[in-house]
């Protein structure tokens, strides 16, 4: 398995993807767009993966790497890749897929649980969730779900956590991926986000349980293997 991953900052990366690619023998590389690396051609990778990041979907006049970058995931859909999007990464796949992607009500960030919607229910991923398991979420923005989209999870302070496209494609609003290191480095990071809201948990909350990052962990290797089958 050759993945091939797209990153927006330095402080979204991988994170305990890496390590469960690795145990299966996957070759990894990677485009760091902050630093002006260069897009693969889709014959070079068998799943991309698209990382978050602090920018905005639309903001292609602001970062020259995006548009390119869109129709690089355009053509990885179109040629049956296997396109993961974190974030950021799914709410561009929803771009790609014709779906706005616009303010949410509040903020979301912090270990807030996910729930399955009527047809996550009923699919392989969506089910993983049945028990409304927390998990850490750290956006201000939402996509709609794209015509043709399966509507898998949702949460209270976000109607859409999770889509489906096809069996290729599959959009994440949240961190499985962030370990407790991972999500501090985005605490130093983006220190403005943690103001005080409905959906705004502290710092030091949000990093002091251990248990809950091991589960992610666990419930992130399920979700690649559903996924990645």
């Amino acid at each position: 398995m050759r993945i091939h991953y797209l990153s927006h900052v330095p402080f979204e990366q991988l994170g305990a993807m890496e390590a469960w690619f690795r145990e299966r023998d996957a070759t990894i590389s990677q485009s760091l767009l902050f630093q002006g690396d260069s897009l693969p051609d889709t014959t070079e990778f068998d799943v991309l993966v698209v990382m978050g990041g602090p920018m905005g979907a639309d903001d292609d006049d602001s970062h020259t790497w995006m548009a390119p970058e869109k129709a690089l995931i355009r053509d990885s859909i179109a040629a049956g890749k296997k396109v993961l999007g974190i974030c950021l990464g799914a709410q561009l796949i929803a771009r790609v897929l014709g779906a706005p992607v616009t303010a949410n009500r509040d903020r979301e960030i912090g270990w807030f649980p996910v729930y399955p919607t009527s047809a996550g229910k009923s699919d392989s991923i969506g089910k993983l969730f049945a028990g409304a398991p927390p998990v850490l979420h750290w956006h201000g923005d939402t996509f709609a779900i794209p015509d043709g989209a399966v509507h898998l999870l949702e949460s209270e302070g976000c109607a859409n956590q999770a889509f489906r496209y096809g069996d290729n494609v599959l959009g994440l609003q949240f961190h499985l991926e962030l370990q407790a290191d991972n999500a501090a480095a985005l605490c130093d990071a983006c220190p403005e986000d943690l103001a005080d809201g409905p959906w705004v948990e502290p710092r030091a909350s949000m990093l002091a349980d251990e248990q809950r990052f091991e589960d992610a962990r666990r419930l992130l290797g399920r979700v690649l293997s559903a996924f990645l089958r």
